[in-house]
């Protein structure tokens, strides 16, 4: 079927939800590490906290793109999936600030994980499902144009809500966690689930045809959950997965790196703050504040990528883009103040925008469209992975290798997107697979 181009607003409607699920993932990257602290959790301890973010991702996220391939209801495919996750989520944002322990915190934010990731990974399907292949890269960059609105907010709202809105810095109830962080974790809560409603009640999504509908309803019950399929898919994904997944490895290694790290670095090297101490919720906020510019540079800057990709293409716009933000994350340590960290973040915030759009602009083209769910999820293995290894591996790494120093942490966090950035000139380019697609996934896989 040859899909019609959508109108702008059209794209709009159908990507605003993401606005929601940023202030998900936003408030949980700024505010975790200083969550953890608040709970009196060492440096080298965090990164390990931190392992329910990709682990949770490398599960959910091809089974829920498996089981939205496979299905279809009065609401439709995916948006059964980003409804329920939304729901989860927002439950998960009201209960985490309310914390009273480490283990708590940590089991809460498996939850939190696992149901944005079940919400989120529909989303880029919805692109793929809706949008003819001329309009990907549209599609995708009006998503990274809502999530750095939605972290700008989100990484910023406990800093406005001290200094804004007068809310009182201390815990309430005798808490650890100040009232500024409790309070713009319910926000977020609101906003995630209002976001998504938006976008479920505006988009509409294409019905399959009368023998897909009908092998839908044929399909016998999965014991495996899945699973299978999707195992035996992961020897027959494209050649172009392949590639960008090893582009996103080292991209997403540094990226990692930033949102552990950073506020602890702030935390001892630019506001020397001792633990507990008004300082140290200062470099919190400070921190939150830092995330809501590199998201806010992400918001502009996607507005940048709608208009010069039609020039450069995805490929070199997101080699540009990593080479950017590599040298800001590098260049944290030189930040001789507080307010000359915002300039480091807004170089990350250029690789951000790209990082959350071009490299699904240049993976849809090699997909099969029955497979488009799964696929998408499969490919967030290619992120979760080093998020994995760096939560196993960089404590033991900070603390025997990096004297205990968490700014040395972002230094090699730059390095690692530098090194992103010269892979992705291998990516092959080409702009349709065609039938030779199917060759390439093999008779199990489709298309």
């Amino acid at each position: 079927m040859q899909k019609p181009s959508l109108s702008f607003w059209q794209i709009w409607n159908m990507s605003f939800g993401f606005l929601g699920i940023q202030f998900g993932w936003g408030l949980q990257m700024a505010n975790m590490s200083a969550i953890y602290n608040y709970l009196g959790v060492d440096p080298d301890q965090l990164a390990i906290l931190w392992l329910a973010a990709p682990v949770s991702g490398v599960i959910i996220q091809p089974l829920v793109g498996q089981f939205s391939d496979r299905c279809w209801t009065r609401l439709g495919r995916r948006r059964p999936f980003i409804l329920g996750g939304a729901l989860l989520a927002s439950l998960a944002l009201v209960l985490m600030p309310n914390c009273p322990s480490v283990w708590m915190a940590a089991g809460l934010l498996w939850v939190l994980d696992g149901t944005i990731n079940a919400s989120m990974q529909p989303f880029r399907a919805l692109v793929a499902d809706n949008l003819p292949e001329t309009q990907n890269s549209q599609g995708f960059a009006i998503q990274s144009l809502f999530i750095g609105l939605g972290g700008t907010i989100a990484s910023a709202l406990p800093w406005m809500m001290t200094n804004w809105f007068g809310v009182a810095a201390d815990a309430g109830g005798g808490g650890h966690i100040p009232n500024s962080v409790r309070f713009s974790f319910y926000i977020g809560a609101v906003a995630f689930l209002g976001a998504v409603l938006w976008t479920v009640a505006r988009t509409t999504e294409y019905p399959p045809s009368a023998s897909e509908l009908s092998t839908i309803r044929a399909r016998q019950f999965d014991w495996t959950l899945g699973l299978g399929d999707i195992f035996a898919l992961v020897f027959h994904l494209p050649r172009r997965m392949w590639e960008l997944g090893v582009v996103q490895f080292f991209t997403w290694t540094g990226m990692f790196a930033m949102w552990v790290y950073f506020s602890p670095a702030v935390a001892r090297d630019i506001f020397h703050a001792a633990p507990k101490s008004v300082e140290m919720e200062a470099a919190g906020a400070w921190s939150g504040l830092c995330f809501a510019a590199y998201n806010l540079v992400c918001f502009i800057f996607s507005f940048v990528l709608l208009w010069g990709v039609k020039f450069t293409g995805p490929k070199f716009m997101h080699v540009i883009c990593l080479a950017i933000g590599g040298l800001g994350l590098a260049s944290i340590p030189l930040a001789g103040d507080k307010h000359a960290l915002l300039l480091s973040m807004t170089a990350v915030g250029i690789a951000w925008a790209s990082i959350l759009s071009m490299p699904y602009a240049m993976l849809a083209p090699a997909l099969p469209k029955e497979k488009v769910g799964v696929l998408m999820g499969m490919f967030n293995l290619f992120i979760v992975l080093p998020q994995i290894a760096a939560s196993s591996l960089l404590g033991w790494f900070l603390k025997n290798f990096l004297h205990n120093e968490p700014m040395n942490v972002l230094v090699l966090g730059g390095a690692s997107m530098g090194l992103a950035a010269l892979l992705t000139l291998l990516v092959v380019s080409f702009k349709d697979n065609g039938p030779a697609t199917a060759t390439t996934l093999g008779t199990g896989a489709g298309h």
